[in-house]
């Protein structure tokens, strides 16, 4: 029971990753492109750089929100489903 536990947090965690992933990377080209602008043209704006991010982060979470939901939804239905499995007291007459 212990180990598929883990095994069951060490899926999310890496789900957590997996699914975060395209919005992280896209705010970090852009943190990084509008870095180099402002470094070469001496710039100093941070408003420029946020909401540059923000908006290229919704953008992300647009295009691939019906992805990162199918995942999210897919792991759940995974959990839900085999949880009278992994707990043994379930179906036992255990009165809760």
């Amino acid at each position: 029971m212990g180990g598929r536990f883990i095994q069951l947090a060490q899926e999310a965690l890496v789900l957590t990753v997996v699914v975060s992933g395209p919005a992280v990377l896209a705010a970090l080209v852009v943190g990084l492109v509008l870095a180099l602008i402002q470094a070469l043209t001496q710039v100093q704006e941070q408003t420029l750089q946020m909401a540059a991010k923000i908006v290229m982060v919704f953008g992300t979470l647009y295009l691939f929100g019906y992805w990162m939901a199918a995942q999210i939804y897919s792991f759940a239905v995974l959990i839900f489903q085999n949880f009278s499995l992994w707990v043994g007291w379930l179906g036992r007459g255990v009165a809760l």
